[in-house]
């Protein structure tokens, strides 16, 4: 129970976005067999349709956008600054935070992830975890 707990975010978002992906696929589908009865052509299996390179551009176009929107805010909030807004740190505390106050390495609590209590090429992935994802 203690990796739901840790990992709740993370499934959630991948619930939903599993759930938004069916669903996609299911109207997609459906469309698809209704484009091909108008023009004449065979319906296909839902099967087919999930391997079909018109699902595949499809998810591409509804989800890129999306996601390299997201990716480029994160990137922007962590390197860039706006005064007054609630994204942005305080103009004192521009630039990389200390490992105290991000409570990493020697300074990470007991339950911390353990990739946050280490010093080597781990760390580093963990602290750019959402951006990994995102790209």
């Amino acid at each position: 129970m203690r990796f739901v707990r840790d990992s709740s975010l993370s499934i959630y978002f991948g619930a939903i976005f599993l759930a938004a992906l069916a669903g996609q696929s299911i109207a997609g589908y459906r469309e698809f067999n209704q484009d091909a009865a108008q023009h004449g052509d065979a319906a296909i299996s839902y099967g087919r349709y999930l391997v079909s390179s018109d699902f595949g551009v499809n998810v591409l176009e509804n989800w890129q956008s999306e996601y390299l929107q997201f990716f480029l805010f994160v990137l922007a909030t962590i390197w860039l600054f706006q005064r007054g807004s609630n994204e942005s740190k305080q103009l004192q505390e521009i630039g990389l935070e200390s490992d105290q106050k991000q409570k990493i390495g020697g300074y990470a609590p007991d339950d911390a992830p353990a990739w946050a209590r280490v010093r080597d090429w781990r760390l580093r992935v963990y602290s750019n975890s959402l951006l990994a994802v995102m790209g």
